[in-house]
Formats: C-alpha cells, sequence, structure tokens
C-alpha cells in the first residue's frame, strides 16, 4: 500500500495547545509567522512552530486544508485589538460570574479571528449551570459564547505555576499533552511515597515521574524487589536496598543478619534474566 505524503506546517493556536497541520500557500511561510487558518473554531490566528515538514497522511490523521494567508498589516491590527477585547471579556465575565453566585475561576478569554464567537475558559470544582451567564456575555458582546470548563492540570498549565523543582511547571513550559501519571512510576523509581514530595502544584502525581520511568524499568527488570527474599549463595536472604544507578543491592542473611552489599550481576540476576548484562 502506498503511503502518500504531504507537505506541511504545524500551527499552534494558542500557546502549547495540539499541533494543527496545514499545507502551504505558496508564499514563504517560516517559523514563527502568524497565519490565518480554519479551525473547528472558525477562523483564526496560529503561530507556525513546525515546518516545513514531510507526513504521510495516516500520521497526519485527518484531510489536510492549506494556510489561508500569513497576516498581513490589517490582519495584525485586528488581532492586537481581538486580545484587548478578550481581557475586556474576562473581566466581564467575571464580574457577571460574581453577581450570579457562580462558582468559577475565570482564566482566559479569546475572540475568533471575526469576532463572531468568543471562548471563555474557566475552572471550578463542581459542575457550574452557566446559562444565565451565558445570556448576559451574549448580549453584552453580540456574539456567541462557548464557556469551557478545564481540568485541574490544563488549569495550572493555562495560568502557569513554579514546581517543586523551582523551575516553571512543565506544562505551562513545554508539555503539549498530558501523560497518564500512576503512583507505580513513584515505586518503580525508588522515591518515598509522600504525596507532598510527588505532587504538583495542580494535586496530580507530577509529569515528571514519567520521564525516567523508561529508564528505572530497564534497569531494575529481573532484579528483586527490596523487601523480597531470595537464594544468596544458597542461604535466604532479604533485599533491603536496590540501588539502580551503582548497579547494587543490599542483602540481609536471614540466619544471622549479617549485611552484604552485592554488586550486579549475581547469580540471582544471572538465573533469572539469563539475557542480562
Amino acid at each position: 500500500m502506498i503511503n502518500l505524503k504531504a507537505l506541511v506546517y504545524g500551527v499552534e493556536i494558542t500557546k502549547l495547545s495540539p499541533i494543527l497541520y496545514y499545507a502551504g500557500n505558496g508564499e514563504d511561510i517560516k517559523i514563527g509567522d502568524l497565519v490565518l487558518v480554519n479551525t473547528d473554531m472558525g477562523l483564526d490566528v496560529g503561530k507556525v512552530v513546525i515546518g516545513p515538514k514531510e507526513l504521510t497522511f495516516e500520521e497526519i490523521g485527518y484531510e489536510v486544508t492549506s494556510i489561508l494567508r500569513k497576516l498581513d498589516d490589517d490582519d495584525l491590527k485586528k488581532y492586537e485589538e481581538n486580545k484587548k477585547m478578550a481581557r475586556k471579556a474576562k473581566e466581564v465575565t467575571e464580574i457577571k460570574a460574581k453577581e450570579l453566585g457562580l462558582p468559577m475561576r475565570i482564566l482566559s478569554a479569546r475572540f475568533v479571528f471575526d469576532r463572531s464567537k468568543i471562548i471563555v475558559y474557566f475552572g471550578s470544582d463542581t459542575r457550574v449551570d452557566f446559562r444565565e451567564l451565558v445570556k448576559g456575555l451574549a448580549k453584552e458582546f453580540k456574539a456567541r459564547i462557548e464557556l469551557r470548563q478545564i481540568g485541574i492540570r490544563d488549569e495550572v498549565k493555562m495560568i502557569g505555576a513554579i514546581g517543586l523543582c523551582g523551575q516553571i511547571t512543565c506544562c505551562s513550559r513545554f508539555l503539549r499533552k498530558f501523560d497518564s501519571i500512576k503512583m507505580e512510576m513513584a515505586k518503580t523509581q525508588q522515591m518515598l511515597i509522600n504525596t507532598a514530595k510527588i505532587s504538583g502544584r495542580c494535586g496530580r502525581l507530577m509529569c515528571c515521574l514519567a520521564y525516567e520511568n523508561e529508564f528505572y524499568e530497564n534497569e531494575l527488570k529481573c532484579i528483586p524487589n527490596e523487601g523480597s527474599t531470595i537464594e544468596y549463595e544458597n542461604v535466604p536472604a532479604r533485599v533491603i536496598t536496590v540501588n539502580a544507578f551503582l548497579k547494587q543491592v543490599t542483602l540481609q542473611i536471614i540466619e544471622n543478619n549479617q549485611p552484604v552489599m552485592v554488586k550486579l550481576p549475581f547469580e540471582y540476576f544471572k538465573k533469572n534474566c539469563p539475557l542480562g548484562d
């Protein structure tokens, strides 16, 4: 089967949003250019972050349309006006939500390019009946209103924060999508299971737990788990600690409680992982 390819540009509509792919339109388009494109929201402005790049249609996963044009001076003026109006829309939404007693954290607002629609992003700990709010906003701005509730991880991504490491959180610095983070990752990496130490500003497990997890899984493959009992030099021994970096295991000989530090590989490793180095 022939895998047809297309020369495309990757465009983000908002900072670190999922990348959308578009074909060129004959203009000299470069990374960093602001372009006008059609999205499921309507006519919108995006920033070119990839390309030109050759991808198969299977890799893209949808029918590719073309970039309409690079923003000219008039477009740029309108784009800046839209951003100013969006800030006002956010302020008005905050005021009206407070007047209606709605438990909402208004995070951001933006206009599509032709100002026919306003998207307002908010966070909340409960479901919110915002029908009256939508009516009030539609009357105020004479546009269609979409109120979009986002999860707590996306909320931190949008407003930004400082992580426990002292750097800007990964989600607001470079992550475009969230991976599934599980407690097993912290256990695999031999971290102390202290929720405060392994949770991000969003209160969920830190995204960075996924970065080194594959390394630990590979290094600890076929190595006995801490707390397990194995046979060492024909006598039973309990595994006290495992150090993946130093490639050593601390054992405690059960019959005399004698601690023994063993470098990998040793007999248990060779027996249970014959292909291991």
